[in-house]
């Protein structure tokens, strides 16, 4: 089977290695030349090129582009697409994508690979990015179960975990699990910066570790797909900031309180369903 691959960065990188190794032949197309150069020497695509043409012989092409160049893309790949091919998207948000996408073509299957790394680009992609972490699918009432079949196929090949679900419900489970922390990560860290005492704030940096790494990593990730998550999740990413927002509220009420036992009985149910997120 031939795989295409538009947006040969961290995502669509790590694809082509472990697509590769698993035996399909990988076509990618980047805006750069560079780019191509490094995906053929670092063996994440078989051939690459700067045209879409190139993509014409693919029986399933992944767009890996940023969510809003998606659209965009598919418009330009359309000349060159036979009615069989399959086209799948990466984006961490699916409604307005399946909603722009279902009806220009009908073989597409909305996916979202649940895996990354705050690095970015093709130098970031790495093999088996993808083993053990969920890797989700968005078919609506339109989609032919042949091209699910075949997307889901793909995504097996990777060791990852498949999900179904509708667009709306993806998108409302993501704000919470993904968007929601980068917010409050990013937030965290423009906190920490907001520190008046240049000393105090000097020494604060000199003694941040694990904690503070672990609370403030994807907020200090690209801040372009940030910006996208909010721009194209905004009501889903408003609820749960609004949420978020009523809980810290409350925190703090119980801190000024000097309630210890009402934030002992708070730790510990978060310590309790912290798992419940984080299954093995």
């Amino acid at each position: 089977m031939n795989i295409g691959i538009v947006g040969l960065g961290l995502i669509g990188g790590s694809l082509g290695l472990d697509l590769r190794a698993q035996g399909y032949h990988v076509l990618g197309v980047s805006r750069r030349e560079q780019t191509c150069e490094q995906a053929i020497a670092c063996g994440a695509v078989d051939t690459a090129s700067l045209d879409l043409a190139t993509l014409k012989s693919a029986d399933v092409i992944i767009i890996c582009t940023h969510i809003a160049a998606i659209l965009p893309t598919v418009q330009q790949l359309i000349p060159y697409l036979s009615p069989a091919t399959i086209l799948t998207d990466v984006g961490s948000v699916k409604v307005p994508v399946v909603e722009a996408i279902a009806p220009l073509w009908q073989n597409f299957v909305g996916g979202h690979p649940m895996a990354g790394k705050t690095e970015s680009g093709i130098e970031a992609a790495q093999k088996e990015l993808f083993v053990n972490n969920p890797y989700v699918l968005t078919p609506i009432a339109s989609t032919p179960a042949s091209a699910v079949q075949i997307v889901e196929e793909v995504a097996r090949s990777l060791q990852a975990k498949i999900y179904h679900c509708r667009p709306e419900d993806h998108d409302r489970a993501v704000s919470w699990i993904s968007h929601l922390p980068v917010m409050v990560s990013s937030n965290l860290i423009a906190a920490c910066m907001g520190e008046s005492n240049p000393d105090v704030l000097a020494l604060a940096q000199n003694l941040a570790s694990s904690g503070f790494r672990d609370t403030s990593r994807v907020g200090g990730g690209n801040s372009e797909l940030g910006v996208m998550m909010a721009r194209y999740n905004r009501q889903e990413l408003l609820r749960s900031l609004n949420s978020y927002r009523q809980h810290l509220d409350d925190l703090i009420a119980i801190v000024e309180q000097e309630n210890w036992e009402a934030l002992e009985q708070q730790l510990k149910s978060t310590h309790s369903a912290r798992p419940r997120f984080l299954k093995e």
